[in-house]
C-alpha cells in the first residue's frame, strides 16, 4: 500500500495517518478517496495494528472537506452515487479499532466525517470547528446528522445553519463535549500518540469489543443495546475472567484533565 495524498505509518502496534495535502488545507480529492478505501482495509485487517491517530500535516487546517476544485468522481446517474463517507468513515468500513484525532487550525465541512466517528478527539489551541454548507446553498446533512450523535442536539443545527458566519473555538468544542482536550499546538501530535499508546497495550481483542459495543449501541434503543452488549461481554471474555494480571503491569501516573 502506497497512498498517494497521506503518510501511513505502524510502529508499536500505532498506525499514524497524516494527511499530506497542506497546500490544498488538506482536502479530500477522488486520490484521497481511493486512499482511505485501501488504507481502512489494512487496518481492518492487519492485526499488528491496534490503535490510530489521524493528523494532518501544515498548520492552516486539519481538513476543510471536499477539494471544491478538483472534486471527485461521481456516477451519472443520481441513484447511484455513494457518499464520500462510505471510504472515509471508519465505522462505515466496520473499523473496530480506536481512532484518536489530533486536530489543528481548521477542521471543516468534510472533515467530520472522521471527527464524528473518532473514539477520541483533541485538538491545539488554534483549532477552529464549522460547516460551511449553507452559505454556499448547500444543503448540510451527512456531517451534522453524525455530529448530532455526539454534541448537543442544539448546537449541530446552530453550526449547521450558521455556515461562514461563526467558528467553534477550542474552548467552546471542549464545553460541548466535540474534544475532550485543548493543548498547545507543538504538544499535538505528542499527546495523540501518548493516548494512542496508553490505549495500544491493552488487550486489542477487548478495546475492539469495547468500540463495537458502544458504537453500535447508539442504532438501537437501550433495552436491545444492552442486551446486544451482554453478547459481546460473552463473546470477548469467554473464561470469564480478567486477562491480565495488573499486579504485573507497570504503575503509570494517573492523569488528570
Amino acid at each position: 500500500m502506497e497512498p498517494k495524498t497521506v503518510l501511513y505509518d505502524v510502529t508499536d502496534h500505532v498506525a499514524t495517518i497524516t494527511l499530506n495535502r497542506p497546500e490544498a488545507m488538506n482536502s479530500f480529492n477522488q486520490q484521497m478517496l481511493e486512499d482511505f478505501d485501501q488504507i481502512w482495509r489494512a487496518v481492518k485487517y492487519d492485526d499488528d495494528v491496534h490503535v490510530v491517530v489521524l493528523r494532518a500535516a501544515g498548520d492552516r487546517a486539519f481538513c476543510t472537506g471536499m477539494d471544491v476544485k478538483e472534486g471527485f468522481d461521481r456516477h451519472p446517474n443520481v441513484w447511484s452515487q455513494t457518499d464520500p463517507g462510505d471510504r472515509l468513515s471508519p465505522k462505515l468500513n466496520q473499523v473496530w479499532k480506536p481512532l484518536v484525532c489530533a486536530v489543528q487550525g481548521m477542521a471543516a465541512g468534510g472533515a467530520f466525517y472522521w471527527l464524528n466517528e473518532a473514539d477520541i478527539i483533541i485538538c491545539s489551541d488554534d483549532a477552529a470547528f464549522f460547516d460551511p454548507h449553507v452559505s454556499y446553498g448547500l444543503t448540510a446533512a451527512l456531517e451534522p446528522i453524525g455530529l448530532a450523535r455526539r454534541i448537543p442536539l442544539g448546537e449541530t443545527l446552530r453550526i449547521a445553519l450558521l455556515g461562514l458566519d461563526e467558528r467553534v473555538s477550542p474552548a467552546r468544542a471542549l464545553q460541548i463535549g466535540l474534544v475532550s482536550e485543548v493543548l498547545p499546538r507543538e504538544q499535538l501530535w505528542e499527546r495523540a500518540d501518548e493516548l494512542a499508546h496508553i490505549i495500544a497495550a491493552k488487550p486489542p481483542a477487548a478495546i475492539q469489543g469495547t468500540v463495537r459495543a458502544i458504537w453500535e449501541s447508539l442504532d438501537s434503543h437501550r433495552t436491545q443495546a444492552l442486551r446486544t452488549g451482554l453478547s459481546y461481554t460473552q463473546i470477548g471474555n469467554p473464561i470469564g475472567k480478567a486477562e491480565v494480571d495488573r499486579a504485573n503491569v507497570p504503575r503509570r501516573k494517573w492523569t488528570l484533565r
